[in-house]
């Protein structure tokens, strides 16, 4: 399968230094640019990534492009969160064909 994902915003969601949740959450809500309402579960991150209407506005008409980045610490230190996390991306993924995220490897 191939997508051209040029034209969309580019976000990155640097996840260096995290180890819990609310961490990981928190750095979601600065790099999505998520409202003041955001409930900070898993459930309210996969409601947020597939919609659109509360994605950073340059995003919503381009599509969005998620580079995670320093994941490997929280991989580590929190497996089952992490892939709740990654059970997150992909779903929101594949039910929103503006959206993709992807993993970045390397320090």
């Amino acid at each position: 399968m191939t997508e051209d994902v040029a034209g969309r915003l580019a976000v990155t969601l640097d996840l260096d230094g995290v180890t819990d949740k609310t961490d990981f959450m928190e750095r979601c809500v600065r790099a999505l640019e998520l409202p003041d309402w955001f409930g900070r579960n898993w459930d309210a991150l996969a409601d947020s990534l597939g919609d659109p209407s509360v994605w950073p506005a340059a995003a919503v008409e381009k599509g969005l492009l998620v580079v995670v980045t320093g994941w490997r610490t929280y991989a580590k230190a929190r497996p089952d969160e992490w892939e709740i996390a990654q059970d997150v991306f992909t779903q929101a993924v594949d039910r929103t064909s503006a959206l993709s995220v992807v993993l970045a490897l390397g320090a």
